[in-house]
């Protein structure tokens, strides 16, 4: 009688097929049947019955045997494997094995169509000691069925766990957490507090410290991970409130104050050059040394060479030599150059903040190198022959009283002379205060009245204003971009009402843009009552004018009394109104632009020097 062991290979799910040689088998073992002999226990030749004949259903019955164990065997694999779901799969208990995944899918929103009323509740958030409900749709939060139904068929992709066991799945929850963040930030209300930056700064020359504070706020991704979670639990979700601490510690400030702040003002800086050499005392190391916080917190120290250059004020031009722009002038009736500039010499700010930096700290040996570089002026003679620079597109002049010797017209005529012969590049702007710098008497300039709080008092570089309103009119009509001006409280009846422009330093400025590919050259002049400005550039609009809507709200003066004496300047009031000016810019027989500017002037009050009648 024949034993036969049978080899069923058995190939693992997703692997390939190995050698015939190396196929894992499975024997399977022949069971004693009733009436015949048991295997043999070693290997050898086959026994014959008891009549000496070989049975003839032993191997059909083992082979039958076998057959079944494969049968089962492939049976369970394909239940297990029915459907892109693994069997046994549930999502909020639902089953959504045996599935293909757009079944699944169906099947997953059914049930939570079921549950719609649950779903769309409010969730009760706690955020610090506040507690809130906010609406799911408001803020984004959902199921995302498809995201789920694939982690569902991901969570049975093992051979083994399809084939044994069920599995719970986790709905996979999504939310705005930006919308999020912001419904949270109302609940938060006033609990959070802002992280303090880190700080080094002088008064004088005294180090100012302060130390920093962590924030305490809402993070929006910790936040969304907590709302994510809990939104299907059925209980209120608590939601952290987070500190951060700024990069740079309390110890660390204390430190920088004390190994470079402090030493960094206690002695002067020598500066030495090929020119000569030039001190750097404490006051500008203090206006110049920058600790800077970035928005981690992170301090920084750092010598801004440009605080610096201001602060030296005139001690550089001992070694430097500045570089001077070509200038034009009108001349018979034309511009022409009239001086083609000069180059200059000028410290070399590349690697001075670096260097400077590094002997602040020390006690003695305080001293660094300074490198003079050649510089060209921005305008040269050649470059000036290129900007189109040929013709007068607009001119304006306003009065004024009291001759060329009264102080208001000295200062005039003084900024009309600063800003003469002035080329604005295309696409530069010019700004009257960065041209002119300050306006104090050492530039030249005058006491005469000013409008100070409301009333007219007497203030160096008073009548600057009326030149800046006869500047800002000749570009205005020259079709040039307005930049920055600002009207007068009240209106003066020597000036166009509106279109007009105060100025005081550093305040208030006045820019324009030069936007047209030409060149602008600005011209000045004057007579004893009068000043003058003229724009020379290429024409480019057949003309700019001015439509005034009428007069409205107007408001009639008061009369104040004001203690007489020396300062008290007396004036008889001015109504105050408000008004509307448009620039109508017309090119080519069209209107190409209709500009609106509006403005409301005070009503100035009647301003007596003496006391108020009894």
């Amino acid at each position: 009688m024949w034993y036969v062991p049978i080899e069923v290979p058995l190939t693992l799910y997703g692997e390939k097929t190995p050698p015939a040689d190396d196929r894992p088998t499975v024997q399977v073992t022949a069971v004693s049947w009733p009436g015949v002999d048991p295997p043999p226990t070693q290997a050898g030749p086959p026994t014959a019955g008891p009549a000496g004949r070989r049975s003839r259903f032993r191997r059909p019955r083992v082979l039958l045997a076998a057959g079944v164990t494969t049968v089962v065997l492939a049976g369970a694999g394909a239940y297990a494997y029915a459907g892109d779901v693994p069997r046994g799969t549930t999502v909020l208990g639902t089953e959504v094995g045996g599935r293909s995944r757009t079944a699944a899918a169906g099947e997953l929103r059914a049930e939570l169509e079921r549950r719609t009323g649950t779903l769309t509740a409010p969730l009760t958030v706690r955020v610090g000691e506040k507690t809130a409900e906010i609406d799911p749709a408001e803020v984004g939060l959902t199921v995302d069925v498809d995201a789920t139904v694939a982690a569902a068929a991901e969570a049975g992709a093992h051979p083994v766990s399809r084939l044994v066991g069920s599995r719970e799945v986790e709905p996979v929850v999504v939310v705005d957490a930006d919308r999020l963040d912001a419904a949270l930030r109302k609940v938060m209300g006033n609990q959070g507090r802002k992280m303090t930056m880190p700080a080094i700064s002088f008064k004088g020359t005294t180090v100012k410290v302060t130390r920093p504070k962590p924030s305490l706020a809402l993070d929006p991704q910790r936040s969304a991970e907590a709302v994510r979670a809990g939104w299907l639990a059925g209980q209120p979700v608590t939601v952290p409130l987070v500190e951060t601490h700024p990069a740079t510690t309390a110890e660390e400030v204390d430190k920088l104050a004390a190994e470079l702040a402090e030493p960094a003002v206690a002695k002067a800086v020598t500066l030495r050059t090929d020119q000569g050499s030039v001190s750097i005392p404490p006051a500008a190391i203090a206006k110049s040394l920058r600790f800077s916080a970035d928005k981690a917190g992170k301090l920084t120290p750092k010598v801004d060479v440009k605080r610096l250059r201001s602060a030296l004020g005139d001690k550089l031009s001992k070694i430097e030599v500045e570089a001077r722009d070509a200038r034009m002038a009108v001349t018979g009736g034309k511009p022409k150059v009239v001086d083609d500039g000069r180059p200059g010499q000028q410290l070399d700010t590349a690697t001075l903040g670096k260097d400077l930096l590094a002997v602040l700290p020390k006690g003695d040996d305080r001293t660094v190198s300074g490198e003079l570089k050649p510089v060209q002026p921005e305008v040269t003679a050649d470059k000036i022959g290129e900007l189109g620079i040929k013709e007068r597109v607009s001119k304006f002049t306003t009065q004024f009283t009291g001759g060329l010797s009264a102080p208001r017209s000295k200062n005039i005529v003084q900024i009309a002379k600063d800003v003469d012969g002035t080329v604005v590049l295309p696409g530069e702007t010019f700004s009257l205060n960065g041209h002119t710098g300050e306006r104090g008497y050492a530039q030249g300039y005058h006491d005469a009245p000013v409008i100070m709080d409301g009333k007219l008092v007497p203030g160096v570089g008073g009548g600057t204003s009326q030149f800046t309103t006869t500047l800002f009119n000749a570009t205005y009509y020259a079709g040039l971009e307005d930049v920055e001006h600002k009207p007068h409280s009240y209106w003066f009846s020597r000036y166009p009402a509106v279109i007009e422009s105060t100025i005081f330093w550093p305040n208030l400025d006045f820019k324009f843009r030069n936007n047209t590919e030409y060149g602008v050259l600005i011209d000045t002049s004057y007579t004893s009552s009068s000043i003058t400005v003229s724009i020379w550039s290429t024409k480019i609009y057949d003309s700019v004018k001015t439509e005034y809507g009428p007069r409205r709200d107007i408001t009639k003066p008061v009369t104040t009394y004001l203690e007489p004496g020396p300062s008290c300047i007396p004036a008889n009031g001015i109504d105050g109104f408000a008004q509307d000016a448009f620039r109508v810019i017309k090119k080519d027989g069209k209107v190409v632009k209709r500009e609106k500017f509006s403005w409301r002037y005070a009503a100035e009050p009647r301003f007596v020097c003496g006391k108020k009648p009894s």
